[in-house]
């Protein structure tokens, strides 16, 4: 065969071949998680590269600087009209930029700056062999007691890598509330998940909870996770896309072409009721709703203290995010049945966390309980099912994130031998040893029991409007009944600090850096602005309650 008939046939064959296209990327409107993220691999880089003594400034500056710097694209974008006209789908229908993407982005990054605060604090602890210490383990890797972590100890080793880590779980939040399609749900749940696991697992003190905190965070987290992936492969047999637009234009009967690989299983709506069943579960795990709530008492107390105020202040904003989108954009033709499901979980969730947190005798369960309350409460915007359901629950998110991570920050302040003194016996008149630390922790106590003149006043009001105008009126009274019994323990810890008398044995309250000093006053600013005058809030979230479909 001659070599001309060669190639005659060579180019036959190659021309069917479709030519694939580059795709199309929006680098300006994806910045704010491509810097977190692009931080998160220089932060790996500084472990490798960077002397051992000055990798803990270096990784404080490169994670204050980078959030910084996202934190001021996603002001630039909004600023840009991004949230409100020029909303659209980024990243070839992977991404959503709007409004609510925007506001919760936001406010997970300024989490994370408080949270990268609380991190490098250093000098709660008195210093060990000469060099200052965190809360987090000298060497990780070391068995706990072991000659290694004696000698890691005596060295002055800190474990930095948590500052990547932390990066990390802070791009995957970033992508979670505004991700487009399902695929991209999953990944972002795993990005943000998996280095919360591992900083669970690195306290310095109370090695052993720690990781035994962070083994049932993996293995409850895991389970979520394969539930939700198995509710995603569900809804793609459902409607042949694992894009949310396609799927919702399935659920609501709207398609014009039909794969006819796929027309099988079409519209089947066993797959798609269980498929949203097991993706809307996974999602509720992450929000620490009952009755995927066990293990968040176990990790909050387990956890270092620093971990747990950003782990309970920003999971919650990219999860409900996440449920938002899914519930409003994807299922709002399946509303009748989703509703009803959501009331009961709202319902059990408010009435559950505020009863078992009268039981509580460590102040780290007892706002792990309260934080399960606080999901119930802000369920019921949820499932308002509306505009003013969705801003309510943006402003209660933003309020709550800082009243949490202040909270624990002030937690970490309130030692004695063995580390922080978490057990309430320990905090006994406080109020008269230092009255500044017992009563900022007041302040935020009173916020999270939704007293007037707090966020939390104004968070709570808002959501049960909401509810209210939504058809929930029922809801409202079961949350406002939930409150009061929430209030009671709030205040009980409040009068022991107050009004009881301090042991002279009892813990001493260290005197933080500037750092945590930041964490905790910002909180506390957060907390009354938002109380005395949230009304420019409520407007900003207002504006940001649009999907963009």
């Amino acid at each position: 065969m001659s070599a001309a008939a060669v190639h005659s046939l060579w180019t036959t064959a190659a021309e069917p071949i479709m030519k694939i296209d580059a795709p199309k990327i929006e680098y300006g409107q994806l910045s704010p998680t491509l810097i977190v993220i692009g931080a998160a691999l220089v932060g790996i880089l500084i472990e490798a590269f960077v002397p051992r003594r000055s990798r803990y400034y270096a990784q404080v500056f490169v994670s204050v600087v980078a959030l910084a710097a996202a934190f001021a694209a996603v002001v630039a974008m909004a600023a840009g009209g991004y949230g409100t006209t020029k909303a659209h789908i980024a990243a070839m229908g992977a991404i959503a930029v709007d409004g609510p993407s925007l506001f919760l982005q936001g406010t997970i990054l300024l989490a994370g700056i408080l949270g990268v605060f609380t991190f490098a604090e250093r000098r709660l602890d008195p210093e060990a062999h000469g060099s200052r210490v965190d809360s987090f383990a000298a060497q990780a890797a070391s068995v706990p007691g072991s000659d290694s972590e004696k000698a890691a100890v005596k060295a002055g080793f800190t474990t930095t890598e948590v500052f990547p880590l932390l990066l990390f779980a802070i791009g995957g939040m970033l992508v979670f509330p505004s991700a487009n399609d399902l695929l991209t749900l999953f990944i972002a749940l795993e990005v943000f998940s998996l280095p919360l696991y591992l900083l669970c697992a690195v306290a310095r003190r109370k090695r052993l909870m720690s990781q035994e905190a962070a083994v049932k965070y993996f293995l409850l987290g895991a389970f979520a996770s394969a539930f939700t992936l198995f509710g995603i492969a569900l809804l793609y047999g459902y409607a042949g896309s694992v894009s949310y637009a396609r799927i919702a234009q399935v659920v609501d009967g709207t398609v014009t072409s039909v794969d006819p690989a796929l027309a099988g299983t079409m519209g089947n709506d066993a797959l798609l009721l269980i498929g949203a069943a097991m993706v809307v579960m996974g999602l509720l795990f992450k929000v620490g709703a009952v009755p995927f709530h066990m293990w968040t008492p176990d990790v909050y107390q387990g956890a270092p203290t620093p971990v747990t105020g950003f782990m309970a202040a920003a999971t919650k904003v990219a999860a409900f995010g996440a449920l938002l989108r899914l519930l409003y954009v994807v299922l709002p033709g399946l509303r009748w049945d989703w509703r009803p499901v959501m009331w009961a979980v709202a319902i059990v969730t408010m009435l559950g966390g505020a009863i078992v947190a009268i039981t509580q005798t460590d102040i780290k369960r007892l706002l792990a309980y309260s934080s399960i309350a606080h999901a119930g409460f802000i369920l019921a915007g949820v499932i308002a099912a509306s505009p003013d359901g969705v801003s309510s629950v943006l402003f209660y998110l933003g309020a709550y994130s800082f009243v949490t991570i202040g909270a624990f920050a002030v937690v970490t302040l309130v030692r004695d031998a063995g580390g922080e003194a978490t057990h309430l016996s320990k905090w006994a008149g406080l109020g008269r040893r230092s009255p500044l630390v017992a009563a900022v922790f007041a302040v935020f106590l009173l916020a999270f029991a939704g007293i007037p003149l707090t966020s939390g006043f104004a968070g709570k009001f808002a959501v049960f409007k909401a509810a209210a105008e939504g058809g929930a009126g029922a809801l409202v009274v079961v949350g406002v009944i939930s409150s009061a019994i929430a209030a009671f323990f709030y205040i009980r810890v409040i009068v022991l600090m107050f009004f009881s008398e301090p042991k002279p044995e009892g813990p001493t309250v260290a005197v933080p850096s500037p750092l945590t000093m930041t964490a905790i006053a910002f909180g506390v600013a957060v907390t009354l602005v938002l109380g005395v005058a949230p009304q420019y809030f409520l407007d900003l979230a207002n504006q940001a309650g649009v999907f963009v479909r």
